[in-house]
């Protein structure tokens, strides 16, 4: 009987090739779009799961109250935290620290290659978290301080196929030997370190080790295991206990931990080392997974559904030679199921052939997918769902037909059928519209982040930052070749300023101070927290900050105690007027206030402007901003490097645009932007085919009728107008129904931002003639065909 029922759906598949390429098809790329999301949102919602006792393992989380209304959280602690901690806290098994790095500079072959994905770890790191060993062991690694593991591909860089244990790599100034090689990290973790280092590496350089030792300073991440059923929030109390114990003036600092699971997902943090998820944006992907494949299992219900009357006389002599209604039902269920089938094997193909594409896009890094069980769990839940929502309402209806009505040639499609399929037709055109409007306002906003008017002019204007080592700790010294970079820098043609500061990423700024600030006039319990900048007297002109009132810093240093407020910090500190003059202090060092600069954007539009406090400090100012003249950029460049060979010969010259820097602070949109994009035209895609086999299926229902009017005089005009009205009528339709869906989405994803574009009408209007094109072609295609038809043709029977 099964082999009947599959003989016959691909029988009734080769005989009816146009739709059935346009339900395969259609389902192709809907099962394939939809898969490589629920792979994507899969990866994020089960970061870090694969550690044994994901459960049990938790991160140090610091909360530090300012006031009543400001709080900041951070992930870091004290290094000494979690010795203390194994000893003080019941029902703690273990504890582990890493200590996230910058950048070093690896010498390998004569070349100077600069690693940023590196960390110091402690030497209870694998006693917490799993990593599979290639070669190699993780004692090794622990019994030298002088040590690496690698990746395998960052060992297959430096050695090739060769073994890399035992092998020595230069890393700064000192030699480090490898002791293992792991395999490369997944794609759902957190920690995507290529190169795990000792943290005695570290704390052998004395500075870094009376740093460490240092109760005050939060410098990296405290990881503590524990044992099931401990109560967390007594451990964070226990944990504050300690703090406040150990580190004076720590009464408004309070401990806490997150669940390992619950990191990547974290929000509210002042600054964090991972590139944490969007919930709310994967909940959105994982709607829109099932939108493109409810669009694409549209086509297969009405298309089917369509040709209900086609049918209809070979159900009725199934039913009449004695077949029942669950065997016709298990026939068109079969049907189902083998363009659903057909689909996925199709769909397997493509995501092999899109998967490069999908992890530049997505910036993961899913390595064949389709040797996880995971992904075959997804394939096997999206062919079920494609079999049943393809399936069921088809099989229904078919299996209803009554032998006696089909041959009185009764009508057998009621109102409710018909309605049914047009509401599908809504619903496709709909979704297809919502995602057009909704990449329209992502790329508006875009476009509106990288031209609006920050208060200040980030073109041709380059950041070169100066290694701390390299300069050192003696203060004469420092002082000494920092002048002697900014004066071979200022003599050169090409450059037609240099100015300097303490902040490298001023269009990011994350320097935040509170409780070091005292002026006229302020409560004694007032702590607020301000943002800082250190800049030299030439930074305002460089970047073309605009005063408000009062002066920028003078060249002759008399400004060297003073302070440049923006408009938001004199607004929310209370300074009283006349506010230049004004005595303030900050951090020990009293001066007055010298200027009023106007707010300007120094973090993401996400933020609004807070308030800036801007410092003449510059014995630390080791990072140089570069203006080159017009024309002259690639010059200015080769000029800074060779300054940089001079006084940085054993580091590989770093150097970014504030342009580029500002750009990747809206990375994550870009990317959403062009994921949503590619499915918005997958959506309009699918749809168009459905349309295109709709009206296929109406030419040939009336090719009577057309034919008639074309004797009576009809044009061709006339007859496209006939069959093309009522699909336009029901994309006018999904077009209505979208606008408010889409307005609503669209408005609360641009409450993120502080500042954000205008949703304008004209978005609305040209995502409606998008679909109103688009479907007309998709119609006229087969109305012209009908309307060109010779109507002897058609009523040659009559």
């Amino acid at each position: 009987m099964l082999r009947n029922y599959f003989k016959v759906a691909f029988r009734n598949l080769g005989k009816h090739r146009t739709i059935s390429l346009i339900n395969i098809a259609g389902l192709t790329i809907g099962i394939t779009a939809a898969v490589f999301i629920m792979l994507w949102v899969q990866n994020e919602f089960s970061f870090d799961n694969y550690h044994p006792d994901v459960d049990n393992i938790y991160r140090v989380k610091t909360k530090l109250s300012l006031t009543k209304d400001e709080v900041w959280d951070w992930e870091s602690s004290p290094y000494m935290l979690g010795p203390v901690a194994k000893q003080e806290i019941p029902g703690l098994k273990n504890y582990t620290f890493l200590w996230p790095g910058y950048m070093i500079t690896v010498h390998h072959n004569n070349q100077l290659i600069s690693e940023k994905k590196y960390a110091y770890i402690d030497a209870n790191w694998f006693k917490v978290f799993h990593y599979d060993f290639v070669d190699g062991s993780a004692d090794s690694f622990s019994k030298n301080p002088f040590s690496l593991i690698l990746t395998q591909s960052t060992a297959k860089k430096y050695f090739g196929n060769g073994e890399a244990v035992g092998k020595m790599l230069k890393v700064d100034s000192m030699n480090y030997q490898v002791q293992a090689v792991v395999k490369d990290n997944p794609a759902n973790s957190s920690f995507q370190y290529d190169i795990l280092i000792p943290v005695e590496a570290k704390l052998s350089n004395a500075h870094e080790k009376e740093q460490a030792s240092n109760w005050g300073n939060y410098s990296g991440l405290t990881f503590l295991k524990l044992q099931p059923g401990v109560n967390i929030k007594k451990v964070g109390q226990k944990l504050t206990q300690i703090i406040r114990k150990n580190n004076k003036g720590s009464e408004n600092t309070t401990m806490s931990v997150i669940g390992l699971k619950d990191i990547h997902f974290e929000s509210g943090l002042l600054s964090t080392s991972f590139e944490n998820g969007n919930r709310k944006l994967v909940n959105i992907f994982l709607i829109l997974a099932f939108l493109l494949l409810a669009t694409a299992c549209i086509n297969y219900v009405n298309l089917t559904t369509a040709r209900a009357s086609v049918r209809s006389k070979e159900v009725s002599v199934r039913k009449i030679v004695g077949a029942g209604r669950r065997q016709l039902f298990a026939q068109f269920m079969s049907e189902s199921l083998v363009v659903s089938f057909l689909s996925l094997l199709f769909a397997i193909l493509f995501i092999q052939i899109c998967l490069p594409w999908f992890n530049q896009v997505t910036e993961k890094h899913f390595v064949q997918p389709l040797t996880s069980g995971i992904t075959w769990l997804i394939l096997l839940g999206t062919l079920i769902v494609c079999f049943v929502f393809n399936g069921l309402y088809p099989a229904v209806l078919l299996s209803s037909f009554k032998p006696l009505s089909v041959f009185k040639g009764r009508s057998l499609l009621n109102f409710k059928d018909g309605g049914i399929r047009k509401t599908l037709v809504v619903l496709q055109f709909g979704i297809s519209v919502m995602l057009i409007i909704s990449t329209m306002i992502i790329y508006r906003q875009l476009n509106f982040m990288k031209n609006a008017d920050l208060g200040y002019k980030r073109e041709h204007v380059f950041v070169m930052t100066i290694p701390w080592q390299v300069l050192g700790l003696d203060d004469k010294t420092r002082e000494s070749k920092l002048k002697s970079i900014a004066s071979e820098l200022t003599q050169q043609s090409a450059i037609a300023e240099v100015s300097q500061s303490a902040n490298d990423a001023f269009f990011n700024n994350s320097n935040k101070v509170s409780g070091s600030m005292d002026w006229e006039g302020r409560p004694l319990d007032y702590k607020p927290s301000v943002s800082t900048i250190s800049a030299d007297e030439k930074f305002q002109h460089i970047l073309s900050l605009k005063m408000a009132d009062g002066h920028w810093f003078d060249k002759n240093g008399s400004d060297q105690h003073n302070v440049i407020l923006n408009e938001t910090a004199v607004k929310q500190l209370g300074i009283h007027k006349p506010v230049i003059g004004q005595r303030f202090k900050f951090n020990g060092d009293s001066g007055i206030v010298a200027g009023v600069v106007k707010d300007f954007n120094f973090r993401s539009l996400h933020e609004k402007i807070g308030p800036m406090l801007i410092n003449n400090h510059t014995d630390w100012a080791r990072s140089f901003y570069i203006k080159t003249t017009p024309g002259n950029t690639a010059v200015a460049i080769k000029i800074a490097q060779n300054v940089w060979n001079e006084f940085v010969p054993d580091q590989p010259f770093d150097y970014s645009f504030i342009d580029d820097g500002y750009n990747k602070l809206y990375h994550a949109e870009q990317r959403s932007s062009t994921l949503i994009a590619a499915f918005a035209i997958i959506a309009i895609a699918i749809s168009a085919m459905g349309l295109l086999g709709l009206a296929a299926f109406a030419a040939e229902q009336r090719v009577k009728e057309i034919g008639i009017r074309k004797v009576l005089g009809a044009s061709v005009q006339n007859i496209i107008g006939l069959l093309s009205a009522e699909f336009l009528k029901t994309v006018v339709i999904a077009n209505i129904v979208a606008f408010p869906v889409a307005w609503y989405m669209m408005n609360k994803w641009l409450q993120d931002f502080a500042y954000r574009t205008n949703i304008t009408w004209w978005i609305f209007a040209v995502a409606a003639c998008i679909a109103l094109l688009i479907a007309l072609i998709t119609v006229s295609i087969q109305s012209i065909k009908a309307a060109l038809a010779n109507p002897v043709n058609s009523l040659r029977s009559e």
